[in-house]
């Protein structure tokens, strides 16, 4: 057996292809990935953070604004990354440049390509993550140490929305679909998953809806350990971990499925 053939070196070829093409491209991302949520977060966390905290303390558990926004906005920027990571790099490489029908000529496989694709989102999220919790400490927005943990807290979120979201763009042959995905789903639980807000504030009736949403879980779980109150009711931390954790593994074997089939009719 050769070493391309390798799985876990065939694996490491498609994340080298990866990192090869975001060292053309980097400068596009750093905007959208860096520096908007930092703005978001300066805008929204203090400015409009130091009105909200003056008449609804109590409602956010009796801490500022900025304190209960940061750790759901970390997660909001992991699944927004997340999506935008599994739709048109994943389209280029099956339909326009074809370069994952290229890789799967050789002994890569459809299931390398699949977990390659997958190993660089989450590394692509730990970076974004990590440079997002540092600006959370830096201003002052993070209440406990445990606050470390809210980074794979974050990548889990956004590999959460990667995996299934990976399996659909391997069935595409055009990108128009993929508008209804950021303005139908990601901007609605952008909006309404408990980022900007408790949920308790919205009707009754629609709650269950953000429920079911993985933004949910992975904003309250970075949440809870921005805090430092994760430890108070273990069992729903590992909740919000066993959903999250279900969602990337019932994503990604939808995925190399979809992107096997894909490859085999060419």
């Amino acid at each position: 057996m050769t070493a391309l053939a390798h799985p876990s070196s065939a694996v490491g070829r498609v994340v080298e292809h990866r990192w090869l093409q975001y060292k053309r491209t980097f400068r596009a991302s750093i905007f959208s990935s860096f520096l908007s949520p930092v703005l978001f977060l300066t805008a929204m966390g203090v400015g409009l953070g130091s009105y909200v905290s003056a008449s609804a303390v109590d409602d956010i558990g009796g801490v500022s604004y900025l304190v209960f926004l940061a750790p759901g906005l970390l997660a909001a920027t992991a699944m927004q990354s997340a999506a935008f990571e599994a739709t048109f790099p994943i389209m280029g490489g099956l339909v326009w440049n074809k370069v994952f029908r290229a890789m799967f000529a050789t002994p890569i496989t459809a299931r390398d390509i699949t977990l390659g694709n997958l190993v660089w989102i989450a590394a692509r999220l730990t970076l974004i993550a990590t440079v997002f919790t540092l600006v959370m400490v830096v201003f002052g927005a993070a209440e406990s140490p445990l606050v470390i943990l809210a980074i794979p807290a974050a990548v889990l979120t956004g590999m959460a929305f990667a995996a299934p979201i990976m399996a659909f763009s391997a069935t595409q042959k055009t990108p128009n679909k993929f508008n209804a995905i950021f303005r139908f789903g990601i901007t609605p639980l952008f909006l309404f998953s408990g980022t900007f807000f408790p949920l308790e504030s919205i009707p009754e009736q629609l709650r269950p809806l953000a429920w079911v949403t993985p933004l949910y879980h992975g904003a309250d779980l970075a949440r809870a350990l921005s805090l430092g109150t994760a430890l108070d009711n273990p069992a729903l931390a590992i909740i919000h971990v066993v959903v999250l954790a279900a969602c990337v593994v019932v994503g990604t074997i939808a995925a190399m499925y979809t992107i096997e089939r894909t490859l085999v009719r060419g």
